[in-house]
């Protein structure tokens, strides 16, 4: 298993500058991925902090087109779609915040940590028509403005952070870490496609007659 971890680490360093894009839009999208691009910006700035900006940037835009990817989807699904992904308890709480402050949840959503439910959010936003050229700018920006903050303390305190990436500790938290995150995305992917599914076969049933 260590053999493993440390084989896929060596792939997500040797991605470079590309390994932050391409983290960004598993993160942004319908995957499960908390954490790992803050995680993958942090141990590539802590080793090569003359890239410092570059992976901020390169994080930020894999966000971007990883929301542009959800944008499609939710919009497509609309709200009655989402209403039955998310539950229509919760669909409706985070409907009544975000039509009234749409761009403030946009950014807290961007930079809160999970449980925040970055991705509901987003969806909800795009669901109702949220504007394209307001919305992206707004994702690139606020996530840009996070990796910024974890970059600039990844160089601050590199040495102590590469001294615990070594250790056996460490690597059994992110293999339990990859695995999460791993069962997080076939259980979201599927309750997206079920709920999908499940709408326009209801919408075909006969309705009962009325007296």
């Amino acid at each position: 298993m260590s053999t493993f971890f440390h084989h896929l680490l060596r792939i997500l360093m040797h991605l470079g500058y590309f390994g932050p894009f391409v983290m960004g839009i598993l993160d942004s999208s319908l995957l499960f991925v908390p954490f790992g691009n803050d995680l993958l910006v942090v141990g590539l700035v802590a080793r090569h902090h003359e890239g410092y900006l570059l992976y901020v940037l390169s994080a930020a835009w894999g966000s971007a087109a990883g929301v542009a990817l959800l944008d499609l989807i939710a919009r497509r699904a609309g709200e009655e779609g989402l209403k039955r992904v998310a539950g229509e308890r919760r669909f409706n709480y985070l409907h009544k915040k975000i039509s009234k402050k749409g761009a403030l949840a946009l950014v807290v959503a961007c930079l809160a940590p999970p449980p925040f439910p970055f991705t509901m959010v987003i969806a909800i936003n795009c669901a109702l028509a949220y504007p394209r050229k307001k919305l992206f700018p707004l994702v690139f920006l606020s996530r840009g403005s996070r990796f910024l903050l974890l970059g600039y303390l990844a160089m601050k305190f590199g040495p102590a952070i590469l001294r615990i990436a070594k250790t056996e500790t460490f690597k059994w938290v992110m293999i339990a870490f990859i695995f999460l995150c791993m069962a997080g995305s076939v259980l979201s992917i599927v309750n997206w496609w079920r709920k999908g599914r499940a709408g326009p076969r209801e919408a075909g049933k006969p309705q009962p007659a009325h007296s």
